[in-house]
């Protein structure tokens, strides 16, 4: 299912685009702040963005070149009240692919969310390729040089969530807090077993263009060389 994150500090407006958007077919995250819009991000991979211009504390211009940072390719839709031309350039300059003004139809939405995923491909397949390796969440596979890795669900996922944000580091508890269940009782050493056996497959098979990287002290990021 397509994940869908909501950044809009107006309740109201919040509650009703993201009910709107799950009647749709949509998984759907509503956040308030742009804070909590990264906390949100730490822990789910989202396909898509929908973010107000004028919040409190961080706008939607300074979470979008943020969101940029770690992520070149997710799609991100300005929904704002801000109609000028100044505004808009400086979204597309951020980094945005779409500008909606409000007030919102919210099937013009749905068709705006649609034609991006088509053309980002995310409806048809959830593929990553870095260096030598892709991931296909879809079919949850790892192929480095047309040979497939064998990983178990946990391994690939974990893979997946370091990769899709290069060089952002991800604490042992923040991983566990995502891919392990809330009554488990595995301790934050049961992540540092999990990256050897990743790195252990990955070295057999030969993966290159990048590497999983120990941040001593608090967990691991992905590194593209």
């Amino acid at each position: 299912m397509i994940k869908i994150l909501v950044v809009e500090d107006d309740a109201g407006l919040n509650m009703t685009v993201c009910a709107f958007l799950r009647k749709n077919g949509y998984e759907v995250t509503g956040c308030m702040h742009a804070n909590d819009a990264y906390n949100a991000m730490y822990n789910n991979l989202f396909d898509l963005i929908i973010s107000d211009v004028m919040m409190p504390q961080i706008d939607g211009f300074e979470f979008a070149e943020t969101v940029r940072k770690i992520n070149q390719t997710i799609p991100i839709i300005f929904m704002t009240a801000r109609d000028d031309f100044t505004a808009k350039q400086k979204g597309f300059t951020a980094g945005i692919d779409d500008y909606l003004v409000k007030p919102v139809d919210l099937d013009e939405l749905l068709l705006r969310i649609s034609a991006i995923l088509r053309r980002a491909k995310i409806s048809q397949s959830k593929k990553l390729t870095v260096g030598s390796l892709t991931l296909d969440a879809d079919a949850i596979s790892a192929v480095s040089d047309g040979k497939e890795i064998q990983l178990t669900a946990r391994e690939f996922n974990l893979i997946y969530k370091l990769l899709s944000y290069p060089n952002k580091t991800f604490t042992r508890l923040q991983l566990m807090d995502e891919f392990w269940d809330a009554d488990s009782n595995a301790t934050p050493r049961a992540v540092d077993v999990y990256i050897t056996k990743i790195r252990d497959k990955l070295s057999a098979a030969g993966c290159s263009g990048f590497e999983i990287a120990t941040v001593h002290g608090l967990g691991y990021k992905a590194v593209v060389k």
